[in-house]
């Protein structure tokens, strides 16, 4: 056992994890945020998207003792006193939401994209969710999502679904 000490959405935690335990699974089972799920366990497919210092990553890829010292965000910090933020919102607005699988993982990677690029085409919205696996909604309202998030839908006077 290993002692980890770390901050997940602004709280610090400190606990003894095995040396093979996943942030995943770290995540999930210790400190029991069940937002970020686990699809495929290699990588593949996204629905384990968290940040890690700033950055997206596969959790399912990431030791807990690689985070030790480290900042996590998960969807579970996406949300702010009660309240959806504008990604969030965006996905239900624009019905990007069937299942709800993928739609954390989905929701971490169109924050980063929209940081690095606040106004992204849809090639370059498709690119950067091309880590994300959905099978439900055929991406078309994920992509209208991300863009009614970066405000370019409102900008073109396009209409979401109804």
């Amino acid at each position: 056992m290993t002692k980890i000490s770390l901050t997940v959405n602004g709280s610090r935690y400190e606990r003894e994890v095995e040396e093979n335990r996943t942030l995943l699974r770290f995540l999930r089972e210790d400190l029991g945020l069940t937002g970020t799920k686990e699809g495929c366990g290699a990588g593949e497919c996204g629905a384990c998207t968290v940040f890690l210092d700033g950055l997206t990553v596969n959790s399912c890829m990431v030791l807990a003792v690689e985070a030790d010292g480290r900042k996590v965000e998960t969807i579970e910090g996406e949300a702010r006193d009660g309240k959806l933020s504008p990604i969030q919102e965006a996905f239900r607005d624009n019905h990007a939401v069937q299942c709800g699988f993928c739609t954390s993982g989905m929701i971490m990677s169109t924050r980063e994209l929209l940081q690095r690029n606040p106004k992204p085409s849809v090639e370059e919205i498709k690119e950067g969710i091309e880590g994300n696996f959905c099978r439900c909604t055929g991406y078309q309202q994920i992509v209208e999502a991300v863009l009614d998030a970066s405000g370019q839908l409102k900008e073109k006077g396009e209409l979401r679904h109804a």
